[in-house]
């Protein structure tokens, strides 16, 4: 899908409605938190010339608790608001601004393409 189409699709939707699809694999550290981990190469081959055996052919990409917490809600199923209520379900804590903060990232993340939208995969 090109990008016009792509933003015409996201530009006419609400983005509580998207459901966010996971694009890399992740990690979970000791204390909780996710490490995105985002290949530095997409070509194998550049990958073995370029990087020695003992470097990791991943970035690792720190999340903080709201970002972990968004993060492992992400199933491909559950939307936006779905996602935020879970959230503040297993919190306990009154997040008035949960919402705004939740689709904030989301975007940040699409915009960094480590996830995308099923409404655009379709």
């Amino acid at each position: 899908m090109n990008f016009f189409k792509r933003r015409k699709i996201l530009k006419h939707i609400n983005a509580l409605d998207l459901i966010p699809v996971c694009r890399h694999p992740h990690e979970i550290t000791e204390e909780g938190k996710v490490n995105l981990k985002v290949q530095k190469f997409k070509n194998p081959k550049l990958s073995r010339f370029l990087i020695s055996n003992r470097r990791s052919d991943f970035f690792k990409i720190k999340l903080d608790e709201l970002g972990s917490a968004t993060w492992l809600e992400i199933d491909s199923k559950k939307t936006a608001q779905e996602i935020c209520n879970s959230i503040r379900e297993k919190s306990g804590k009154d997040m008035p601004d949960l919402e705004d903060r939740c689709t904030k990232f989301l975007m940040l993340l699409y915009e960094q393409r480590y996830i995308t939208f099923k409404q655009l995969q379709d």
